[in-house]
Parts: C-alpha cells; structure tokens; sequence
C-alpha cells in the first residue's frame, strides 16, 4: 500500500498488517500490528457492518439510531484465506480484506466489484478534544451516482458536493446550504445498474464527499467517535432503503386524522382567533382534520402551560373543537424556563434532570420564555419524567399530537445557535459530551415525547412532529423540513427534501406548504398545495408575519384550487393509508424518486422533479409561475392522464398541459386506485361504499388495499383488512380477483368500480363463476362502471376488442 506522505505528515494514521485473526459467530475480528482493530460483523447476507478500534480497544457498543427489533441472520459465512486477502463470502457478497493494510473491497457473486476502499481506515489523535478523527474514504466508479442523507436541499444526486451533519436551526435556509435541521449520515451508491447503501452510525459532526474533492473519490468522516459504517447491498435501490430502515426501524400506523390536512401558524390565538379559523373551513367545505396552537397558547412561553387570558378553558375549546372533527395539536419546546414559581422547572432542578456545563453549572440559554435550562433528553430518567409530564395535556384536555420545535437544539443570541461543545450528557448511560449528543438531542426529545402522548392517549395512537431528527426517529415521530421561504425556489428545495427523505427511511414528512418565511402569491399558493396534498405529512404553516395563508386567504379562485387538491387527497386516503401500511410493513418509502422507481433507466438519474407517490401514481409539480403546463419525463411503461383518462407511452421527456388549477398527475396502467367519498374531517361519514378506479393493462398486475378501524391498536392482533386484486388483462377480456386477509370488517358493503381504458365494448360478465346481467350490477355505460359485492372472489369482464 502506497500512502500519500502529505497525508501522513498531516498526523494521519493507517493500519498497516494482520498479525491476528479470530471469528465469533457471525464476528470477525482483524487485528493489526499497529493495534488497530477491524470488527466484521454479517448481519444478514447483505449488510455487514465494520467497526474499527485503535490502541486495541472498542468504546463500548451503543447506538440510539440501531433498532432493537432490525433483522439478523444469514443463510451462508466462510472465511478463507490467501497469500494477499481474507475472503469473507456470504450468499450475497465476497469481501476481501488486505493482509497488509487491512483495505476492503466488496464484490458481488459474479466478481463485479461494487465498493472498495480508497485509503479506507485511516485516522488522526484529535489534541484538542481526545480521541480519534476518524475517516474513510472509498474509490468512486466512473458515472456512480448518490442519494439520500436526510433533508438536504440540494440536487437529488450528490455527486460533487460535500455536506456535513450538524442539526442546525436555519431559519429561512437558502437552496444548497448545509447543513439544516436533520442529520442522516446514510447514502445510496448507484453504478451500472447496482445500487449500494453505507450507514455511518456516528453522531458526531459527520461529513461526506462524493467526488468534491477528488474526482474518483468518495469520503465520510467524523470529529469523534468511532468509524463504524454499515454496508448494504441492493442490488435494487429499494432494497437498500427497505433493508437500512429495518436496521433502523418502522414507524407504528399513524391514526388516519393525522394523514388528513392541517393548519398551523405563529400564532392562532386568543380561542375566539382559533375558533373562527376552524368555523370557516367547515363554512367553506375545504376538509381539515388538525389545528395547531404554537408558542403563543402557553404563560409566557413556559411549557405545559396554557395563557388563561387566551384560552381560559382549554379544555372545553379543545372538546368544542373535537365536536367539529378538529384535533388539537400543540407546540413543546426543550427549553424550561428558569423560574421558581414554575413547577416543570422546580421538578428538573430537584431531580438534576438539567443538561449541565463540563465544570457543574447548568447549561443556560436564551430561547422563547426568556433564560431556560434543558432537560438531558439522553437520561432514560429524564425520558421518562418528560413522558409523564404530558398526562394534562393528553389526557385530561384532550390534545391528540405534539409537534416538538428548537430541539437541534436551538438558543438564541450565541455564535453557534446552540449549546456549547462542553455540555455534559448521560447518553444512556455512556457519559460524553455535547459533541457526540448534539445531533441525536432532537431525536431523543421526539422519543420522550412520543412515549408521553402514546401513554396517555391509549387506546389510541400517538401523533408527534419533529424539527431535528437523527436516524432512526422514524419509529417514534413524523417531521417536517423547518423553516422555508415562500418563494418559487423553495417550492422546487420542498419538492426535492420530501423525496430525500423518504428514501433516507423518514417517509412521514412534509413541508410548510406555501412557505413560512415572508408571504406567497396566490398563485405560488395554489401550485405548493397541489405538491403538499401528495406529501405523507400535509400542513399549512407560516409565520403570519406578512399576511395570513389559509386557503382562502388569497382570491376565491386559489380557494377553489385548495378545495379541490386537499378533496383530491381526503378521496386518496384509502391509498395512501395503504402505502403507510407498507411502509411500517417492510420500510418501503411512501414517494419514491423516479431513479427509486426504475434505476435501470439512466434517464431517471438526474431527475429531480417527478416522483411515484404510493406505487402507481405519478406527480410532478408545476414549480414555475405563469406556466400552463410542463415538460416532465414519463417512466417507462403505460400511464393514463389522471384527468383525462388518456393512456400515454413513457421513456421519453413530455410536454403535459396543467393550467394554474391543474397538476401533472398520471396512474400506471394496471393500477387500482381506492377511493373514500369526500369527507370534512376523517370519521365524519360512514363509509357506506367505496370507490375502486381500475386503470387496464395487457397482462397481470396487482394493487393493494389496507384499511383498519383508523385509530387504535386492534390491527396488531389481525384485526385489519387487507385486500389483494390480482387483475389479468386480455385483448378482449379482463379478470380481477380478489384475496382477502385480516378479521376487521369494513362498513361498507359494496365496491363502485370504475374501469378506465377498456379496448373492448362488454358483453358480459361474470361474477364469482355466475353470469349477470349489466342491469344486476347497475352498469353505467357513460362512467364505465358497476357495482359489485365487496367480497367478491372473481370478477370477469368480456367483450368484443375495439379492433375487430
């Protein structure tokens, strides 16, 4: 191994040779002359994880982001060994680990080679703080693409950038800054055709460098900490990210309100405020399921709190609000004020639960209500005294989600707009300091919080939003991307930071629809909520400062435009709750970008602005003003226009009409779209039947359909419904089948079905192997459509082929 001797005279240290070498299980343990230590360890046949140790010794093993419940074992390991490597094989991967410098390359069965260490390990003492800088760094592949890494707002493809992660509150952040609020230090590598994940489980300052540097090269690093990365091998896309958000688990179903629309801004108050907010939007029939109070609801900002001059019976508006189909959803921030008369912070200081500075003082910062101390969310007894602090709101108020802000975390009037580095934390019980918790703090702040609304609101699910999020707070808390601007070029950031994340295993995620910062036009308005109704998290939030911006807040034509998107989406959620279902199922995101969707297609790279919501429905927003339309790229494949029903062959770039009321939208021919009738609030009708949209294909295809009782836990002992539709289509004839799994009975007793794209005029059909008359199923021969049982097992349609 030749090493650069700039890199060395710049204090970098590197293995040199295996002088030992022992397995455990699946463990393999490298050891070097120079005393550094490789831990290979074969989590499953495709993820492997390497851990490095210098001076001989491993810290001790503890990750927040790894998830108890993640899937391990394998069906093969040999190790074998030859004058130049040790050869590691599992029934998906070869791995080959240099004798003399301790250097990995990973290959697939065939011999191709997927990664492979540039320098690989090497590291350098840190005398300022102790410890260990330490670095990786990989040899990039001619035209290799990368993806993923959280909320950045930049270009889908990373490559050529560098980025770092250090949870940042940015306030009206600019396209391409970094870092912001979120830290994910896992990308997706894309090379002919094979697609790779590294999760580099550090929560330190990490960095990355795809190409930015060096044009062959690909690095991550950290200011702390240990290396400890895991491999991932696809080879699709979408089993990188399914088998990365098993490692770091699946959020539980969400209660369905809280996929419906929400409202917020700074601030709704006093009641009479939040009440005329709520009357106007069952006024003008636009569906809204949540209502948000911030910062203004408490007493002088103190948390837990509520302003008795604003709201003087919280109680009562919360159940008036309740009685409309509103949820209330409130605003906690980590920041308690320093205050004698405040009982949260007298409880703190008397437990010690405060986060304190290296030499015994708390830490003190500005924030909202003033100075404030901040409980050490990473002490499991601070967790759980947080927890319990939300028994008032929950439950004996009645609030149904908490949305946690500042928690990067945030202070106010400080250089770096957070806690000092020497702020001493528990880290569950690995005492360390505000280094190494910095990026993590939000994300444990979500789990204590999660943990309170989930206690008290049982027998129902618990809803929680946060700002700052570390891998793996998917299991415990939806997020949004924090502090946009209202303007075009956040419309494109918001577009790109949806699909980022979704593909970095946080699908429940949204943006402030038309932005927080400064005021949009009505236009700009109208094209954002058309993006935002197709988003797993859907909310209106602005600072309020320079105008309002609820739906009808601009001309009526923009609120007819809301109407009409946010119907669009309360007539969808039988689909997306499916999705959803998958998504805590198997970790399959709920937008996928087109290179997620078809990453064969070298087209789909560089694409940024379309993406398939769910798995068969096509969305590109309109990210321009004036525009009566788009070019878009179409994936391959068969697609009808959503609103003309027209099919359209893909592959190749288009131009698609879509006036300022309109949104390019298509469906993948094969598809069954579900669809719930048009409600205010979720609950407010009985379902009495539901809408199947049946979009045909030549051959077989399959869609499915999750529903459950909406809210509750019965769906985890087999109380759910799932419906499989298996469909086969002919020249002249078409068959759905149906197959159905789960005891809970849905209320409705009829499918209307809708079928689209027929290339033949019906003849007959037969239902579960018995012919009927058109007239026994109410067959409408202008919408193309009948009625059927819902248990039906077969459905067979026949008929002459248009081209007879």
């Amino acid at each position: 191994m030749i090493i650069n001797t700039e890199l060395q005279q710049k204090g970098n240290q590197f293995p040199n040779q295996i002088i030992d070498f022992n397995k455990e299980v699946d463990t393999l343990y490298f050891k070097t002359e120079n005393l550094v230590i490789l831990q290979l360890t074969v989590l499953r046949d495709s993820v492997i994880r390497f851990r490095y140790a210098t001076g001989g010794a491993f810290e001790n093993d503890f990750s927040y982001a790894i998830d108890e419940g993640a899937n391990r074992g394998y069906n093969h390991l040999e190790v074998m060994s030859n004058d130049l490597n040790y050869i590691v094989t599992t029934s998906k991967l070869v791995v080959h680990i240099e004798k003399l410098s301790l250097q990995a390359k990973i290959y697939d069965l065939e011999g191709n080679i997927i990664n492979e260490d540039e320098l690989g390990f090497h590291y350098e003492e840190s005398f300022e703080y102790g410890g260990n800088i330490v670095k990786m760094s990989k040899k990039a592949q001619h035209a290799e693409s990368y993806y993923g890494l959280g909320d950045k707002p930049m270009h889908m493809n990373l490559r050529g950038k560098r980025v770092q992660n250090w949870a940042t509150d940015q306030y009206a952040f600019g396209k391409d800054q970094d870092p912001i609020y979120k830290s994910v230090p896992f990308y997706i590598g894309l090379n002919k055709k094979k697609a790779y994940g590294v999760f580099f489980d550090n929560t330190f300052r990490t960095f990355f460098d795809f190409c930015h540097e060096r044009m062959d090269v690909t690095s991550f690093w950290a200011q702390g900490g240990e290396m400890n990365y895991y491999f991932i091998y696809g080879p699709s896309m979408p089993e990188v990210v399914k088998s990365y958000t098993n490692l770091t688990g699946v959020p539980e179903m969400p209660p369905l309100w809280a996929l419906g629309y929400q409202q917020c801004k700074w601030s709704y108050y006093p009641e009479s405020n939040v009440k005329e907010i709520a009357a106007k939007f069952r006024e003008l029939q636009i569906p809204c399921d949540g209502i948000y109070l911030d910062i203004d609801y408490m007493d002088g900002f103190r948390c837990f709190t509520w302003n008795k001059e604003y709201f003087p019976d919280p109680k009562r508006m919360v159940k008036e609000l309740a009685d409309d189909g509103f949820k209330t959803i409130v605003i906690i921030d980590p920041g308690i004020k320093i205050d004698k008369d405040y009982s949260v912070y007298n409880e703190g200081v008397e437990n010690d639960y405060f986060c304190k500075r290296a030499d015994g003082p708390y830490m003190k910062g500005k924030v909202w209500p003033g100075e404030c101390n901040f409980p050490d969310y990473t002490n499991p007894k601070v967790r759980t005294w947080w927890a319990g602090l939300f028994k008032e709101l929950i439950s004996e108020i009645g609030v149904k989600g908490v949305w946690n802000d500042m928690n990067e975390p945030a202070v106010m009037e400080v250089p770096g707009k957070t806690f000092p580095p020497d702020v001493r934390h528990d880290y569950d019980g690995n005492p360390c300091s505000h280094r190494k918790a910095h990026n993590i703090y939000g994300t444990q702040m979500a789990r204590a919080t999660y943990e309170g609304v989930k206690k008290f609101a049982y027998p129902k699910r618990p809803f929680v939003i946060t700002r700052s999020a570390y891998s793996g707070a998917q299991r415990y808390t939806s997020s949004w991307t924090g502090d946009n601007i209202a303007s075009w070029e956040h419309l494109w950031v918001a577009n790109i930071q949806v699909q980022r994340m979704c593909i970095s295993g946080m699908s429940f995620t949204g943006t402030d629809i038309g932005g927080f910062a400064e005021q949009p036009t009505g236009e700009l308005y109208a094209r954002w909520i058309q993006l935002g109704v197709f988003h797993p998290f859907c909310r209106t939030h602005s600072s309020g400062h320079h105008g309002d911006q609820e739906p009808w807040a601009f001309d009526p034509g923009v609120t007819d435009i809301a109407r009409k998107f946010i119907n669009l989406r309360y007539r969808l959620l039988p689909y997306l709750y499916t999705m959803f279902y998958e998504y805590t199922q198997n970790g399959t995101p709920l937008l996928k970008p087109l290179v997620y969707f078809d990453q064969d297609d070298p087209q789909t790279h560089y694409r940024t602005d379309e993406f398939v919501f769910g798995h068969q429905i096509l969305v590109c927003p309109v990210l321009e003003p004036n525009a009566k339309g788009r070019r878009m790229y179409i994936p391959r494949g068969t697609w009808y226009n959503y609103w003309s029903k027209l099919p359209v062959e893909g592959g190749k770039e288009q131009w698609v009409d879509a006036d300022v009321d309109s949104m390019p939208l298509f469906v993948k021919a094969g598809a069954i779209i579900p669809k719930y009738p048009i409600q205010q609030y979720v609950g407010e009708k009985k379902l009495e039947q539901i809408e199947l949209e049946v979009y045909y294909a030549l051959g077989k295809n399959q869609s499915n359909v999750y529903e459950d009782a909406q809210d509750g836990y019965d769906y985890t002992k087999e109380r759910y419904s799932f419906r499989t539709f298996k469909m086969s289509g002919r020249e002249s004839d078409w068959i759905i089948q149906q197959h159905k799994r789960g005891t809970y009975v849905t209320p409705y007793d009829t499918y209307r079905i809708h079928l689209i794209g027929l290339p033949f005029k019906i003849k007959d059909i037969e239902l579960d192997n018995t012919q009927v008359s058109l007239e026994s199923v109410q067959y409408d021969d202008e919408t193309c459509s009948l009625i059927v049982p819902k248990n039906f097992t077969e459905l067979h349609i026949s008929g002459i082929a248009d081209n007879l």
